[in-house]
């Protein structure tokens, strides 16, 4: 059966919907970075999606052709993620889409070095005959968060936040948001598929030890 990352680590794929404090370990990403409104057909954000998953299934398909992967074990591709911020620091502002910067990421198994990357890369760009050199191999050490489950629109989104910055606060934590740490969504619903009150989104905020 495939290694299913969402089953082998729950804690951060399948949280509750209530807040809780974690250490997400280090990982690598297939990642593009970009800007502005998410919901622009043909903008930024949604290229993005494109060229993340052309890459992704080119690793995880490789085992089928010349390029062999030391390590490889079959797999499901891990969900689609995002780090978010808005120029100037501070809270996100939800109603100005416009201002977002993101990089949209895609978990990569272990085993993929960042020479099979480069190798995926020229594969998928050949194949789509398009340009993927937006796509870098990004390593991440989250760290420590607090993340929940948020059901519901992304709209609404600020309400769980503020029940994770509730939690935090109480648990002796303050925020750690900065240049290199970010708000941090993982999607485990196709919004395309699925209707906006039952989608499940992963949140994630990176936090550090403080005063109460």
């Amino acid at each position: 059966m495939a290694f299913d990352y969402k089953k082998e680590f729950k804690e951060f794929y399948l949280p509750k919907n209530k807040p809780a404090i974690v250490t997400v370990p280090k990982a690598n990403f297939i990642a593009v970075r970009g800007k502005g409104n998410p919901n622009e057909e043909n903008g930024e954000y949604k290229n993005s999606i494109g060229i993340l998953y052309a890459i992704a299934f080119t690793i995880k398909m490789s085992y089928k052709g010349p390029h062999k992967i030391d390590g490889y074990f079959e797999y499901v591709v891990p969900p689609l993620e995002g780090f978010w911020w808005q120029d100037g620091g501070g809270g996100i502002d939800y109603a100005n889409k416009e201002g977002f910067c993101f990089i949209s990421v895609l978990r990569l198994p272990d085993f993929v070095t960042k020479a099979d990357f480069d190798w995926a890369v020229r594969e998928a760009a050949e194949k789509k005959k398009s340009d993927f050199s937006k796509a870098e191999f990004l390593t991440y050490d989250e760290g420590l968060c607090v993340q929940c489950m948020h059901i519901g629109s992304y709209d609404d989104e600020p309400a769980t936040v503020e029940s994770m910055h509730e939690f935090m606060r109480a648990n002796g934590y303050i925020l750690d948001i900065g240049e290199a740490r970010y708000h941090h969504e993982i999607y485990l619903s196709d919004p395309r598929k699925c209707a906006v009150e039952k989608l499940k989104t992963v949140v994630r905020h990176p936090i550090r030890e403080g005063s109460k």
